[in-house]
């Protein structure tokens, strides 16, 4: 089995990973640590992108639940000298890991990988296209500090157009009972999304997701001058004063502050939950590696 999108995945197996993630990140703030349920099993992190979050908590969910997590670096690998995704896929599959964790700037390059190796392969970001495991941890999330999914209303409000994160939210929030508001600047959004403001989308919501802007995907530069961006388009103490009353406050990160989103409420420790989806990340990834190794 493979975890390549939202769509692979039933109702039933969604329930089941978000409920073990949250054992799993109980066990892991007490005195009681997870079982090392994954011994003796090998992950390869292979990453064709840069990553903070998403590599590093891939490796520590290996290692917490016993697994040896071996990282692969394009920028020192055989892919400068011309290497094909697929001789890629090839050669690291030939070393019988257990798991590869793929993320490439490519849409489709983990479903690649996927039908060359036997290892089972987790989609950790392709191109504009999915990134489940982050959508999963964001429900996770929510499900830990509001105690419910169902009946809330979203905002994810900035680069839709480039956001594999929105399209794997929007995807698997829905299918949770949730409402879902996108939102951005007409450049930066989809064709065929309702256009909403920023404004319009944050007013009411019960949670408010902003994302950067990709500027490295970007055709034409946005040609926004310094605190524009912010004050069209970003999370601002006003915008936020429109939500609903409790209103929390994500991002997948990496945060451009003073762009996207105002210093201070990235740092609020009352409605901020940016450092909670961190943390809880580790424990949505040991959960899937313990649905697809165990």
């Amino acid at each position: 089995m493979d975890l390549l999108s939202i769509d692979s995945l039933s109702d039933a197996r969604i329930a089941a990973l978000i409920d073990r993630a949250q054992i799993l990140f109980d066990d892991d703030r007490s005195a009681t640590k997870p079982v090392k349920s994954l011994d003796r099993k090998i992950v390869f992190n292979v990453f064709f992108e840069n990553s903070t979050r998403t590599a590093m908590s891939f490796a520590t969910a290996a290692h917490r639940l016993g697994a040896s997590a071996i990282s692969f670096s394009a920028d020192h690998s055989s892919v400068k000298k011309g290497e094909s995704l697929e001789d890629t896929a090839a050669t690291l599959g030939a070393m019988r890991p257990d798991a590869i964790v793929v993320r490439h700037r490519d849409n489709g390059a983990p479903a690649r990988f996927a039908d060359i190796v036997d290892a089972a392969v987790i989609n950790a970001g392709d191109g504009t296209n999915e990134h489940p495991t982050q959508a999963l941890l964001d429900a996770a999330t929510i499900q830990r500090r509001l105690g419910r999914i169902e009946g809330l209303k979203v905002a994810i409000c900035g680069d839709i157009r480039h956001s594999r994160v929105a399209r794997s939210n929007a995807k698997l929030l829905p299918r949770l009972g949730a409402e879902i508001r996108l939102a951005g600047p007409p450049e930066l959004m989809p064709e065929g999304i309702p256009q909403l403001s920023v404004g319009e989308a944050i007013a009411g919501a019960d949670v408010v997701m902003m994302l950067r802007v990709q500027r490295e995907r970007l055709e034409d530069d946005l040609g926004d001058a310094p605190g524009e961006y912010l004050a069209r388009y970003g999370l601002t103490a006003d915008r936020l004063a429109t939500a609903a009353p409790g209103a929390v406050v994500m991002h997948p990160g990496p945060m451009n502050r003073g762009v996207e989103i105002d210093s201070a409420i990235a740092d609020d420790p009352e409605r901020s939950l940016i450092r909670l989806q961190v943390e809880m990340g580790v424990a949505v990834r040991m959960a899937c590696l313990e649905m697809l190794l165990a």
